[in-house]
């Protein structure tokens, strides 16, 4: 599809509806609208992508939830789940971002997205390693960030501790 024409499509998205207490069911989130896919004129710096990998990541769950004084902010209801995700650029007003960039970075969960907070995307220049990697191979960043902290000189010992506070392991 060329992004040029501005054609309108169908453009699955999770649509975060409300917050949710218990268990999510897929109708709490599921919908379809329709997308041009050509950033609209008065969007400078808009990036229109197609995504490719999403990164279901333990932390949104918490977004769901109203929750006062948390490290993240809450997701807004109406909207689209965001997250990491890797895509491949449309079109774009951006300058940094051509038609046929893969980048990587917060996006929504929908099959296309107009981005217009682009300091979250990153180009991706190494074609070497596979798309997904971006969004999967580092899962688990907070263990990362914890493990540098702790500063262990032993990956082992350094690992069980992390674990072990957390009641990961019995």
């Amino acid at each position: 599809m060329e992004s040029g024409d501005g054609e309108v499509v169908s453009n699955k998205q999770v649509i975060f509806k409300d917050y949710v207490p218990g268990a999510l069911k897929e109708s709490d989130c599921t919908s379809y609208s329709t997308i041009k896919l050509k950033v609209p004129e008065d969007c400078t710096n808009g990036v229109l992508v197609k995504n490719l990998y999403l990164s279901c990541d333990p932390y949104m769950r918490n977004r769901m939830r109203k929750l006062q004084d948390s490290y993240i902010a809450p997701l807004n209801p109406g909207s689209p789940v965001s997250g990491r995700g890797v895509a491949k650029v449309l079109d774009s007003r951006h300058p940094d971002y051509k038609k046929g960039d893969f980048i990587w970075g917060l996006t929504g969960w929908e099959e296309y997205s107009l981005i217009t907070a682009t300091e979250t995307l990153f180009k991706i220049h190494d074609k070497d390693v596979p798309l997904s990697y971006y969004i999967g191979i580092l899962e688990g960043h907070v263990a990362v960030l914890n493990l540098t902290r702790l500063r262990a000189t032993r990956v082992r010992h350094c690992c069980y501790r992390y674990y072990r506070n957390y009641h990961w392991f019995p």
